[in-house]
This record gives structure tokens, C-alpha cells and sequence, in this order.
């Protein structure tokens, strides 16, 4: 139990303070809540020698008083234990968002969305339950039944025997539930990320399902993993069912034997009435701690299957990191832009290389274009540059260092990087332009809409710049939402601009000015893109043509036409389909 709780040990020794303040109120309350049927106790008693006004108003002021400072301790005890739960809460969620930020692309190939929702939601929740619910009414049972036994044994130790024998049948009943309901427990987890992911999947996929015409098979497909989760659920439930009555049956057979034998007792003269009284009322009040320690069960049995779930995440190490940085290197650094390959190669895990022995050097300021067949490496070999795939050892550099030795945050806040799959976020079409630059101004905004030839058409929608886009930025065109993201890679004016085929989806027009506008903004800063069109590729310093991951050619778009291969080839061949669509 306490191996899976310990990835919570630095949370909780992070609020000590708070938790050992809340110890010492718990205890106030219990030592407050066993002093009421000692007053009760003491005045039954009192009262058998004579009812007066001056004992009835004694006695009741003394429950009051008692009465009034328990509620102030259990509100206390609330506030500080649920909120030191929250406060956990608060910053397990916050290092669970920081680490899944700092993981790699591969990290999201081998985890569904759905799961980690499940576990950032669901199984956060449980271990808050954990840390609050379950902690404080476990001290309070602990607590309490350590302040009640000497007193009821100081009454009667054969009654206390004798109310106390069902309870260890009582912890065997929650042992025996409890490792079932764990089980169960997971099992419900397990499934909840299931139909999460699958749901998350389908609202993504929404358009390709009405397309397919897919909605009954998946509507279907749903309402069997929707049934699978209420069948694990009511497992769940129809133990919960039979805990909760057992342990009831447990404790009231304590309270018979209670009344049996104290009652016994009483007649016998070994003990007063009054005592049998605040008797009574003890194992009335260990009542309902006994049985929400059932409940206590559930919920240490669910907190720790969930402990386990958050644990895998949180102790999933990034595997781009800062490890190897130079300490040298200033924070507001602005690089140069000069890029160089070298002798690089690169595979994905153990698979075969995707890229063999790359030799290149962009030079400063300059812009080279990247063609090449579908699967030659293209994308990969961009994505090295702001290490969102990283390579070991000195093949990449900028500014003649190599690239690991660069501060992530300093790299990437030099790159303006717009990927070949364009994302927008759910939000305003400024505040996407304007995403990670901080403060910036509609001027700035504006100019860099323009730049990418997107401002007019934002400035013809209802709300203009303030046009809320629908998730991954749905409502708007593929041209639209490319455009859009090369404007929020402008706007940061970078020092290295990549354009991983973010042109594919406007027309050649289109293509032509916004070329145009970035030839003038990008004067003095590097820049790649990667295209099919030879248009896209002509005006471009010098020009890679990259299959089966080697560079098969370089040069200019002229010295590339004079040797006859793979661009010269691409080249004709755009050439016929422009003719042909010209004369149909």
C-alpha cells in the first residue's frame, strides 16, 4: 500500500505544515466529541438525585459549549484537510500539463488522447479523494476509538470486550471487499480511458464519419464500449451493495450486545446508569466511522489504482531534453541562421534509417527549397532543426553549435516553424496569430495577416480578427488555416523560418504573393520550405532534392534543370499539367 502511495510522499511533505496543523484539530475535535457523552453520562446521573433549573441549565450549557467547539473544530479539520486535497490536487495537475508539454511527438504515437484525459480527470479526482476524504475520516476513526477505549474501559472492561468482539469480523468484511473493489477499481479506469479515447477520437473524426457514412457502425461501435463500462460499473456497485449492509449488520450486532450485556450490568449495580448511557452513546458514535471506513476502503482502493495510472506519466522522462546544454548560452540569444548537416542519418527507434548521410549547409540569410518524392525524408529532416525529433552526437548545427548545446527554449524561440499538419486552437483568430508572443499588437498582428496574404479575407468575416475558429480551426478553409498559421510563425520574426509544405493547399496566385511578401520579410533571415511545386522551389537559393533519404541533387533551379534528373523530370511534368489545364 504505502509503495503505491509513494509517489505522493514530496506533495505531501510540501504542505507538512498544513497536514500537521490538521492533525492536531482532528484530534481536538475526537478529544471534544468524547467529552459529550461523558457530560451526558455525568448529568443522567446528577439527575437521578434530584431534577433542578440550576442542573438542567448547567449541564445543558456545558453541552452546548462542548457542542459548538466540536462544529468549529470539524469545520477546521475540513478546511484544512479537503484543502490541503486540493492544494495536491492543484499541483499534481500542473506537473502532469508540465510533463506531458516537455514529451516528443513519438510520446502522443504511443498514448491515446482519450487516456491521458481519463487519467489527468478521472483518476486525478480519486486521488484527491485519496488525500481528503480518505485521510481525515481514517484519523478520525484512528482518533477517536484511541480517546473511547480507555474510558470504556475504565466503565467496564467485560462490556467493552463484548462490544468489541463483531469488530474484527468488521476488518475482515473490509479486508475482503476491499481487495475485490481495487480490482474491479482498475478494471472501470481501464475502460473509462477507453471509451474516452474513442469519444475524443469520434468528435475529432466527425467529418470523415459522416463522410464514410460510418455514424450507425460507430453509434454501435460506442454503445459496446458504453456497455462494457456499465456492466465493469455495476460489478463495482453490486460490491459496494453488499459492503455497506454487512458492515451495518456487523456494528448493530455490536449495539445489541451493548444493550444486552450493559444492561446486564446496570441491573447488577457494577455499573450507573449514566455511564451505560455515555457508553451507549460511544459505540453509537463509532457507528459511522466503522462504516464509512468501508467507505474509506473504496476510496484508498480507487486513490491508489490511480496513483499508479498518474505515477506512469509523471515518471514518463522526456527524451529530448536539455542535458547536454552549454550554460554559456544567453536566454535572449538571437542566432544568425546559418544551418549545417553533418554526416547525418537518423532512424525512428531500432528502424531502418530514414535519412543517410546528409551533407548540407544553408548559409545565413538564405533560403533553400526542399523536393523530393513522398516518404524521401523531407519532413524528418526539418524537424531535426528545432529538435521536435532529436539525433545524437554533432549532426545538426546552427552557427557552427551544435544544436543540443542550445537551451531548448532559446532554440525554438528562434525557429517559426509551420508543420505540414496546420493546428489552430480553439479560439480567436488574433489570439492564434498572436500565440507565443506576448503582448502583441494589432499592428503586428495585422502586418503579419498580411504577409501571408490572409488579412483581407479575416477582415471580410463578421468579428474580423476577433472570429472565433472551432477546434483545430475547422470553420476555416485548408488555405485559410495554412495562411493562418504561417502568419503566427511571422509574427515572432524569427531568425530561421520553415515552411514544411504549408503552401499545398492555396493556389499558385496565392502561392506567388504570399512567396513575395515572405522573400522581403525574411530578408536577412534563413529560410526552408519544403513544396511538390517547382514554382514553389524556383525562386529559393538553392534547392535539395532529397530521395530514399539521400541528396540526390543540389543546386539552383537552373544548375538543377541542366542535369536531367529527378527535378528536371518534376519539372516537365508540371509543366504538361499547367499546358494541359490552360487549353481544357
Amino acid at each position: 500500500m504505502f509503495e503505491r502511495l509513494s509517489p505522493l510522499f514530496p506533495y505531501l511533505k510540501r504542505y507538512r505544515r498544513q497536514l500537521a496543523t490538521g492533525a492536531v484539530v482532528t484530534v481536538l475535535y475526537n478529544a471534544s466529541k468524547i467529552t459529550l457523552p461523558k457530560i451526558i453520562g455525568s448529568a443522567v446521573d446528577d439527575m437521578r438525585l434530584g431534577v433542578t433549573r440550576d442542573k438542567i441549565f448547567h449541564h445543558g450549557l456545558l453541552l452546548f459549549g462542548v457542542a459548538a467547539l466540536s462544529a468549529v473544530f470539524l469545520y477546521l479539520m475540513r478546511q484544512i484537510v479537503i484543502g490541503a486535497s486540493r492544494e495536491i490536487e492543484f499541483d499534481l495537475r500542473n506537473d502532469l500539463f508540465e510533463n506531458l508539454l516537455r514529451q516528443p511527438p513519438s510520446f502522443y504515437h504511443q498514448h491515446r488522447t482519450g487516456d491521458i484525459m481519463a487519467r489527468t480527470t478521472n483518476d486525478l479526482n480519486a486521488v484527491r479523494q485519496l488525500l481528503g476524504p480518505a485521510i481525515m475520516y481514517s484519523a478520525n476513526t484512528v482518533v477517536f476509538t484511541a480517546a473511547a477505549l480507555p474510558y470504556m474501559l475504565k466503565i467496564s472492561p467485560w462490556v467493552t470486550l463484548c462490544a468489541f468482539v463483531p469488530l474484527p469480523v468488521a476488518s475482515v468484511v473490509v479486508q475482503y471487499f476491499g481487495s475485490r473493489i481495487h480490482t474491479r477499481f482498475e478494471r472501470i479506469q481501464a475502460m473509462f480511458s477507453e471509451i474516452s479515447a474513442k469519444a475524443q477520437e469520434n468528435f475529432s473524426g466527425a467529418r470523415f464519419i459522416r463522410a464514410f457514412a460510418q455514424e450507425e457502425a460507430e453509434i454501435a461501435s460506442w454503445e459496446t464500449a458504453n456497455q462494457e463500462y456499465i456492466r465493469r460499473s455495476l460489478l463495482l456497485v453490486r460490491l459496494m451493495a453488499m459492503l455497506w449492509p454487512t458492515l451495518e449488520f456487523v456494528l448493530g450486532f455490536a449495539m445489541v450486545i451493548t444493550l444486552l450485556v450493559g444492561g446486564h450490568e446496570v441491573v447488577k449495580g457494577h455499573v450507573s446508569a449514566g455511564n451505560f448511557t455515555a457508553f451507549a452513546i460511544i459505540i453509537v458514535q463509532l457507528t459511522w466511522p466503522m462504516i464509512a471506513l468501508g467507505w474509506v476502503v473504496n476510496l484508498f482502493q480507487r486513490g491508489t489504482a490511480s496513483v499508479v495510472r498518474i505515477d506512469e506519466l509523471l515518471k514518463w522522462v522526456p527524451t529530448i531534453d536539455d542535458s547536454a546544454v552549454d550554460s554559456a548560452i544567453a536566454a535572449d540569444l538571437k542566432l544568425r541562421g546559418d544551418i549545417e548537416f553533418r554526416n547525418l542519418s537518423f532512424a525512428y527507434g531500432s528502424n531502418a534509417a530514414v535519412l543517410h548521410d546528409i551533407n548540407l549547409t544553408i548559409p545565413a540569410g538564405s533560403s533553400l527549397a526542399i523536393v523530393g518524392p513522398t516518404g524521401s525524408g523531407k519532413s524528418t529532416l526539418v524537424h531535426l532543426i528545432p529538435r521536435l525529433l532529436d539525433v545524437k552526437g554533432d549532426q545538426v548545427l546552427i552557427d557552427g553549435v551544435p544544436i543540443r548545446h542550445y537551451p531548448l527554449d532559446v532554440l525554438r524561440s528562434n525557429i517559426g516553424f509551420v508543420p505540414q499538419e496546420t493546428f489552430l486552437f480553439s479560439e480567436s483568430i488574433r489570439e492564434n496569430i498572436a500565440f507565443g508572443v506576448q503582448d502583441a499588437t494589432d499592428e503586428q498582428i495585422v502586418h503579419a495577416a498580411t504577409t501571408a496574404h490572409i488579412a483581407k479575407e479575416i477582415q471580410e468575416f463578421p468579428n474580423g480578427f476577433d472570429t472565433v475558429v472551432g477546434e483545430r480551426g475547422i470553420t476555416l478553409s485548408g488555405g485559410q488555416k495554412q495562411r493562418t498559421a504561417i502568419a503566427r510563425a511571422l509574427i515572432r520574426e524569427p531568425r530561421i523560418l520553415i515552411l514544411d509544405d504549408a503552401l499545398a493547399s492555396v493556389d499558385t496566385y496565392t502561392e506567388e504573393r504570399i512567396l513575395s511578401g515572405l522573400k522581403q520579410e525574411m530578408q536577412d533571415r534563413t529560410t526552408i520550405f519544403i513544396s511538390h511545386r517547382v514554382s514553389t522551389a524556383a525562386n529559393a537559393d538553392q534547392i535539395a532534392v532529397l530521395i530514399d533519404g539521400r541528396i540526390a541533387e543540389l543546386g539552383t533551379h537552373e544548375e538543377l534543370l541542366m542535369k536531367g534528373g529527378y527535378y528536371t523530370s518534376l519539372f516537365e511534368k508540371q509543366q504538361l499539367e499547367e499546358e494541359i489545364a490552360v487549353t481544357a
